[in-house]
């Protein structure tokens, strides 16, 4: 693993970075708990400043940072710059609300005296980010971590090294303490030996399985609290009555914004066989309009992928599922340019002992199912190892609920696209992983929820779960 940016575009080897030394991990560690130790006389409203702060220079750099994050990872400009925008509201929304989050919570209590839980900070938190949201998955973790009080160490993808530094630089400009979000390039022992110091209190990954195996193994081992967000097989469920004008409308968008490579992208579109054929034919008129090109040329709509690694065992994903049946309605056809281009493909007839039946296809495949009944629409929504988010189109809203909530995912959004913003909390189940990232949940994530309960006296007339000797005479 070699941390450089290379441009999916044009393959070119832009920047290399040096690993961190052992000594540079040891002062972030120092730095870090040092800070946690001042964080914790510190007023909130202090830090809320400067994570606002933090969305004014975001919007101010705004045109540097896409670029940068476009040549990382290959993505459409204009979706760069909107994750710029997003990251820029995560920061104003926590600031905004994250001291009021972090208020005393009264408890009624038959115990003697007055009973709340205060929200803490804990200490230093190891937090290892993908490549595909360079900046969006950096701030759903430091933006309630650094209201709460919690300084952060970040190991972010190799190959989105430029945009790793650049987010810790702007986190600095706004005027954040040293320690408040040190970026290192980190070895994965590395990250083993943070989070097994007494200093890291716990460890925040999004990424891959193996990814996540290897963090949580080590939290556990270390006995860290750890919050996990890993892959998906997002079901878009079609249902019979749904209004086609929207499903057409979003379906492709689901599919192919950030070239398919996001862990909520609908990977498996469920439609119910009276709009089945219609709802095929549409998918592949919207996928033949798409035009690759370089994506930071704003007329561009099909960007690359964001590695030769990604394209390759993508393609040997896509022959495994054709090998066992899968069959092709559009694409798998190669793309005249240089860089990582992979065509957007339709495959349909994928039976249950089909590889692609249960794994996650990262990049711009849409597998795509017939069903008969509701039921089977929700039991083929359920019939695989994840359960991130998920996408319902039905003629009734409520309607539409019902169905979702038999889904078993983290997240579902009916009649929409979906959606992700400070305020929502963002998480799954099974082997997308445990834990929610923002809203007041996140905000939670990593903090001592400390029980107080306070009394004038205490009353031993009122024996009510009391951890103390009674004698006779309290009787």
């Amino acid at each position: 693993m070699a941390y450089r940016t290379v441009n999916p575009y044009n393959n070119e080897v832009v920047k290399e970075y040096p690993f961190a030394t052992d000594d540079q991990l040891q002062d972030a560690l120092a730095t870090g708990h040092d800070l946690y130790e001042t964080m914790k006389k510190q007023p909130i409203a202090d830090r809320a400043k400067i994570l606002h702060n933090v969305a004014a220079k975001l919007r101010e750099h705004e045109d540097e940072l896409a670029r940068a994050c476009t040549i990382d990872m290959g993505k459409l400009i204009g979706e760069s710059r909107g994750e710029v925008e997003l990251v820029a509201i995560i920061a104003d929304w926590f600031a905004d609300h994250g001291e009021e989050i972090l208020k005393p919570e009264k408890i009624d209590t038959i115990a003697t005296g007055e009973a709340e839980i205060q929200h803490h900070a804990t200490g230093v938190i190891m937090m290892v980010e993908p490549w595909n949201f360079p900046y969006y998955q950096i701030m759903r973790v430091f933006a309630p971590n650094f209201i709460v009080g919690n300084p952060m160490i970040l190991k972010h993808a190799a190959n989105t090294p430029t945009s790793a530094q650049m987010f810790a630089d702007v986190v600095a400009e706004a005027g954040a303490s040293k320690g408040s979000l040190t970026n290192l390039f980190l070895s994965y022992d590395q990250v083993t030996e943070a989070i097994d110091d007494p200093r890291v209190q716990g460890g925040a990954l999004t990424g891959s399985e193996r990814g996540g195996t290897s963090v949580a193994g080590a939290a556990g081992k270390a006995l860290k609290k750890n919050t996990m967000e890993l892959g998906g097989m997002d079901p878009f469920v079609v249902l019979g009555d749904a209004n086609m004008d929207d499903v057409a409308d979003i379906a492709w968008r689901a599919r192919i914004y950030n070239t398919g490579q996001v862990c909520t992208s609908s990977k498996r579109f469920i439609v119910m066989d009276n709009v089945y054929d219609q709802f095929v034919d549409v998918l592949k008129d919207k996928f033949s309009q798409l035009k690759p090109g370089d994506p930071l040329d704003p007329n561009t709509t099909l960007a690359p992928m964001n590695t030769k690694k990604a394209k390759e065992k993508l393609q040997g994903q896509l022959d495994d599922a054709i090998a066992h049946g899968a069959k092709v309605v559009y694409g798998n056809e190669p793309i005249d340019l240089p860089g990582q281009f992979f065509k957007p493909t339709i495959l349909t007839d994928i039976s249950k002992d089909n590889p692609a039946y249960k794994t996650e296809l990262f990049g711009p495949i849409a597998c795509v199912y017939k069903v008969h009944s509701e039921e089977e629409a929700i039991e083929v929504a359920n019939d695989n190892p994840y359960g991130l988010g998920g996408i319902v189109f039905a003629g009734d809203a409520d309607h539409g609920a019902e169905v979702a909530s038999q889904i078993e995912t983290g997240m579902v959004f009916v009649n929409n696209f979906m959606s992700t913003l400070p305020e929502l909390p963002f998480g799954g189940v099974k082997l997308s992983g445990y834990g929610r990232e923002m809203s007041h949940i996140g905000e939670f994530a990593f903090v001592n929820e400390q029980l107080i309960v306070k009394a004038d006296k205490p009353n031993l007339k009122n024996p009510a779960g009391g951890l103390v000797a009674f004698g006779p005479d309290d009787q």
